[in-house]
């Protein structure tokens, strides 16, 4: 609807034609729990020059080049230089690297990634991932191209220390949070049974790979549901060689047939899931049983109807690596990767491909 109107604003008007499209895609980042690097490469991209947001007091500085390459080295700020403020009446702000006055795209670009940055800020003000005032602070200790020392101050600022292992969580809203860990034991940052991915735990300044890792594992997380079987927590520490599958399967990636079998059978029947899972989750019939509370006999035969549906039996090891191996790419694909949601938001907006 958005893409037609702006089609048409733009036979009648290219410049609002292409406003309501910087509605659109900074709409879409929102929806997507986009971080700030991705709304200023998204500010940069769409402007055609450099773009900036600068905190200091929150100790924020991402700066990406209209060719989407981040590079935080860059000449003082120019007064002159087009900006909005990201918090009403706050030091930070975003900034294209152009002289004024704005016209009506450059003003829109501002607006709504502002607006998007602050949206960013406001989702994750409060959350109790730890002991924390401030949200931006793990935007940056997630940051792999954040310099050293405003990770380590962000890791203080959130209650970590230098020498204190750690691990990121990527949580179901999109966003993250992060746990110390002090001995074999966590401080708890989500409620027991949430949905997380788990990343490994690492040093405070390798807590990017850390939260690399969360997300990879987030993917092979499921809402638990009867639509949507299988661990709403999972640990990357222990995915071994699925990683591989994540790093295969992508929002463009077509299922192989195996997935569309199980999705066929699940069709069928609201317990063929549960109880596809069960079975892959589970040593023997008996103990599947168990977990979905039903007699032995009974799963028998729900058994012969899923292996009948499917048109492979899963009594034998090949069978059950089979399904095992369908289901974790079933959830690949209903769950696709932050990154890939990211690159493919700017591609549809700047018509890149």
């Amino acid at each position: 609807m958005v893409k037609e109107l702006a089609g048409r604003l733009a036979a009648l008007d290219p410049d609002a034609g292409a406003a309501v499209r910087v509605i659109a895609y900074f709409d879409r980042l929102v929806d997507s729990h986009a971080g700030l690097e991705t709304i200023v490469r998204g500010a940069a991209v769409l402007s055609g020059c450099p773009a900036r947001l600068a905190d200091d007091e929150r100790r924020i500085h991402v700066r990406v080049e209209p060719d989407g390459r981040r590079h935080d080295e860059a000449p003082p700020l120019d007064a002159g230089w087009l900006h909005a403020p990201v918090v009403i009446d706050g030091p930070g702000a975003l900034w294209l690297e152009r002289q004024g006055p704005a016209g009506a795209v450059d003003a829109m670009v501002l607006e709504r990634a502002s607006a998007a940055a602050r949206s960013v800020l406001e989702r994750t003000r409060g959350r109790s991932s730890t002991h924390t005032d401030d949200p931006a602070f793990l935007e940056t200790l997630f940051d792999d191209q954040a310099p050293e020392q405003a990770r380590l101050h962000a890791a203080r600022r959130l209650g970590l220390h230098g020498s204190t292992p750690a691990r990121a969580l990527a949580l179901a809203d999109g966003t993250g949070a992060v746990e110390a860990v002090i001995g074999s034991s966590a401080v708890p940052a989500t409620p027991v049974g949430a949905r997380v991915g788990i990343g490994p735990t690492v040093a405070v300044l390798q807590l990017p790979a850390s939260w690399a890792g969360a997300r990879t594992a987030y993917r092979f997380t499921a809402e638990g549901t009867e639509r949507d079987p299988g661990p709403r927590g999972v640990r990357f520490d222990e995915l071994g060689g699925l990683v591989l599958l994540a790093a295969a399967v992508g929002p463009g990636s077509e299922p192989i047939p195996d997935v569309r079998a199980i999705q066929h059978a699940g069709s069928a029947a609201p317990w063929v899931l549960l109880t596809l899972e069960a079975i892959a989750a589970t040593t023997s019939l008996r103990a599947a049983a168990t977990v979905l509370t039903v007699h032995h006999s009974t799963l028998q035969d729900r058994l012969g109807q899923a292996e009948h549906l499917l048109g492979w039996s899963v009594h034998d090891p090949q069978g059950r690596l089979r399904l095992q191996l369908g289901l974790a790419l079933r959830r690949l694909h209903r769950s696709a990767s932050p990154t890939a949601r990211e690159r493919s938001t700017i591609e549809q907006s700047t018509g890149q491909r």
